[in-house]
């Protein structure tokens, strides 16, 4: 890129930033502008469903990066702050304070919003969604003992909530509209032992439940079901999914489909402007099929993507997704997209359960883990994937089998 180049990075979540921060390792010199909606500097997400909820960890220990870092790296960092317009013509973001950027390469990594409630009563305080520091610091002056807390949807972020409100000396009740928790993320097996271990700690649950109201004089005390039950409450958390943030590209003019759509390079349909992290739609090698993901390691592997291919290296993303829980003393890890498998082998041992995802002509194309010491077994499993391994499922489901063994032969 020419010396006078200028690259704007339009959100500061983890994608975002990490983007900013490969441009300077990658020995660009241009200017950098990183605009971010918030008032903090870039911080990491896992931490605000557990450590900060309680109280374990201030903002400054999820920071990203250290205090000096942006103004060390010469990364104009503009806070609180919202692009309002793409002039694509011009290349230019516009800002809500009136600012106008020139770019000459744009990445749009503006993440994603909380899914809201519609049912009457939504909109009353103590009814709160958790994405932000801000909404985090708020949920935890809530969790203290003797509350109660009502979780509508049973997916990881009410779940890692739950576990860290029955720590605070809550108790909890999860309102999941499926027939059973993490529908859509784990495998039945494995979302029945993360159940069994949210009853033994106290947790209560309603499946196949429907809202019909949260009520309360001033504030929220009780989420009504349609089937006439009333669950009392003080605080109501709505872990019910995210949408992206899709607004500012297509009012850009940009094709969007349940997501930004991008290529295999997290270009978008104007060559100058890319896409990355939980906003974009991209072809995955691997599965065939455009996928949208919503997990840390896909935002941190494509804000470095994005940002090496606005420099013009032509990189084609195919990373293996991997995303991990923690709840109590549970550990839960997934390498892949299990909901793609067409068969699945079991390997259990005695403080780990291990599910090997199957395509129908036999390659792994997802693993997912419960328990202690199974994160090296859901590592290899992911370099595995990666390669497209074809594997002996009576190898697989044998716990004596080091997976070790089966990466060296395969790569023989």
């Amino acid at each position: 890129m020419p010396s006078d180049a200028h690259m704007v990075i339009v959100g500061a979540g983890l994608a975002g930033a990490r983007a900013s921060a490969e441009l300077r390792e990658a020995g660009f010199d241009g200017a950098i502008t990183l605009i971010a909606n918030e008032p903090h500097a870039p911080y990491d997400r896992p931490p605000l469903s557990k450590a900060v909820l309680l109280k374990e960890k201030a903002l400054g220990d999820c920071a990203l990066f250290g205090d000096t870092f942006f103004a060390d790296h010469a990364i104009d960092l503009k806070l609180a702050v919202s692009v309002v317009g793409i002039d694509r013509a011009c290349r230019a973001a516009l800002l809500d304070n009136g600012e106008r950027i020139g770019y000459s390469r744009l990445l749009l990594a503006t993440g994603a919003s909380p899914r809201t409630l519609s049912v009457p009563g939504s909109e009353l305080p103590g009814v709160v969604t958790l994405r932000t520091v801000d909404d985090a610091r708020d949920l935890a002056t809530r969790l203290h003992h003797g509350q109660r807390v009502a979780i509508i949807g049973g997916g990881f972020i009410g779940l890692e909530v739950a576990s860290s409100a029955i720590a605070a000396g809550c108790s909890v009740t999860v309102i999941e509209a499926g027939e059973r928790l993490l529908m859509r993320a784990v495998p039945q097996e494995i979302a029945a032992r993360i159940e069994a271990r949210h009853r033994k700690a106290g947790v209560q649950f309603r499946f196949g439940a429907q809202l019909a109201a949260i009520a309360g004089a001033s504030a929220a005390e009780e989420v009504r079901l349609a089937d006439g039950e009333v669950i009392h409450c003080d605080t109501v958390v709505v872990g019910i999914g995210a949408v992206p943030r899709t607004a500012l590209a297509q009012a850009a003019g940009l094709d969007v489909a349940e997501g930004i759509v991008v290529d295999d390079h997290l270009c978008t349909s104007d060559h100058d402007i890319f896409a990355a992290g939980d906003v974009c739609s991209f072809p995955h090698p691997l599965y065939g099929r455009r996928v949208r993901l919503e997990c840390w390691k896909n935002a941190d592997d494509q804000g470095r993507h994005a940002a090496r291919n606005m420099l013009g290296e032509g990189l084609r993303y195919r990373e293996v997704p991997w995303f991990w829980s923690d709840q109590y003393d549970l550990s839960i890890q997934i390498a892949g997209l299990p909901a793609f498998a067409s068969h699945v082998v079991v390997r259990e041992t005695s403080d780990a359960l291990l599910l090997f995802h199957l395509s129908a002509d036999g390659s792994l194309i997802a693993a997912s883990g419960i328990g202690g010491a199974m994160g090296r077994d859901i590592r290899i499993a992911q370099i595995l994937i990666g390669r497209n391994a074809r594997l002996s499922a009576e190898e697989l489901a044998d716990p004596s089998v080091k997976l070790k063994s089966l990466l060296v032969a395969e790569t023989a």
